[in-house]
């Protein structure tokens, strides 16, 4: 869905957050009108996967409306460096997929649209989302986006490796974890772990100097957030990223509870059963868990087409275990923003109002690469996983239990 949600951007800034069609561009300026004199907006994105079923939205939205939308696709990366010039320059798009960590600034630097006047106009009803993301996007009782899709966090486990420890696919609906023993879970990712000798690594004569298989991958970076990687832990412990969210004004990072559970995972990986970090970097992720160096790991709902459609080994999906404080998830989403330097924010807005309705969030279940923000329509993208022998059912119904979800921290400056 969004590659890495949360990566890097330039020199300066340090983050880590899940194609092509006709229509597509990858550059150019925000256009007022089409060469028929028709009005046209622009639309930018950084996901290539999303980028065909956006497309069949424009499309269905230009037939609509006659309001032409030209998408624009680029990498996470180019995506923001871009965007910042375009800013500068005036070319910006007139709509954009925005993130939570990104608009704070853009919205202090007055680059984007209050869409409140909008929304209250056409009696938009924001209650009809998932949770309660649409708080995310509201500052200062500006609303800056509205919710387009949604993303948890869930376990991704080979099925043969689950299979060759002893074990059943049942077995992963519900594990424990705590920062003591690690509960269940700290016994699975013993069991998934194997040395050269044969040896798993809840046996007698593991050697943990020869692992051939770790129980559990590891995947580098996660900033102060983790989102993939330690945060449902943390979260399960009872840590909490801010003072308050969104807009808090201090991090926890000093929480008892982030380094309880941190060490925990440090001594697992001491231990030999986690990856270490310099063998997990040289890799990658996907490589790891393809080539069968390791047997699980954590990961966001915006990648469950890559872990699917997998040809050198079979994955499937698992409930993440319960911690101290129940189970827990990061669940973020992205919305659409209506940049302050469009020449059509009527015709923008009618663009974003379309992208978050039911029309063309039912294209985007269709596709099923997202899941959407309407309910509904999550059910029926999961539905189309389902038809595919696809049970993704460990990221959808973590959603159903509001004690279980925590939302991406949000504040001013996030990039310093």
């Amino acid at each position: 869905m969004k590659n890495t949600r949360f990566l890097a951007l330039g020199a300066a800034t340090l983050f880590l957050l899940g194609a092509c069609s006709q229509g597509t561009s990858v550059g150019g300026s925000t256009a007022s009108a089409s060469a028929d004199g028709a009005k046209a907006i622009t639309y930018s994105l950084w996901d290539p996967h999303q980028l065909p079923a956006y497309q069949k939205c424009a499309d269905a939205f230009t037939a609509e409306s006659g309001v032409k939308v030209t998408i624009k696709q680029q990498g996470w990366d180019d995506y923001w460096t871009s965007l910042t010039t375009d800013f500068v320059s005036g070319t910006a798009p007139d709509v954009i997929t925005n993130h939570v960590a990104y608009y704070p600034e853009l919205a202090a630097n007055k680059q984007l649209l209050d869409l409140t006047p909008y929304i209250e106009k056409d009696k938009v009803d924001l209650s009809m989302y998932t949770g309660d993301l649409k708080a995310l996007w509201k500052k200062d009782d500006k609303q800056y986006g509205i919710p387009q899709d949604w993303d948890t966090i869930a376990l991704v486990y080979n099925t043969t490796m689950l299979e060759a420890a002893g074990m059943k696919a049942d077995d992963l609906k519900a594990l424990t974890w705590n920062p003591t023993d690690g509960g269940t879970f700290g016994e699975l990712i013993q069991k998934l772990t194997v040395d050269a000798n044969g040896k798993h690594g809840n046996e007698a004569g593991f050697d943990k100097t020869k692992v051939t298989t770790y129980g559990w991958g590891l995947e580098k970076g996660g900033g102060v957030v983790g989102q993939t990687q330690w945060s449902w832990m943390a979260l399960s412990n009872g840590f909490t990223y801010l003072d308050k969210n969104p807009f808090g004004t201090k991090y926890q990072l000093d929480d008892p509870k982030l380094s309880a559970a941190l060490s925990w995972w440090q001594k697992q990986i001491e231990a030999g059963y986690v990856m270490p970090l310099e063998q997990a970097g040289q890799l990658g992720l996907e490589p790891m868990m393809e080539q069968g160096k390791a047997a699980l790991i954590t990961d966001g709902s915006w990648r469950i087409g890559t872990w699917a459609s997998s040809k050198a080994q079979k994955f499937a999906f698992a409930p993440l275990p319960k911690g101290p404080e129940g189970q827990k998830t990061i669940i973020n989403g992205l919305a659409p923003s209506i940049t302050a330097t469009s020449k059509n924010p009527d015709a923008a807005w009618s663009w974003v109002k379309f992208l978050t309705s039911d029309k063309c969030q039912s294209i985007i279940a269709s596709e099923a690469v997202v899941f959407p923000s309407i309910p509904a329509q999550s059910q029926a993208a999961a539905k189309v996983h389902k038809d595919k022998g696809i049970d993704v059912s460990a990221f959808l119904d973590i959603t159903k239990d509001k004690s279980s979800l925590a939302y991406y921290p949000i504040t001013d400056k996030a990039n310093e």
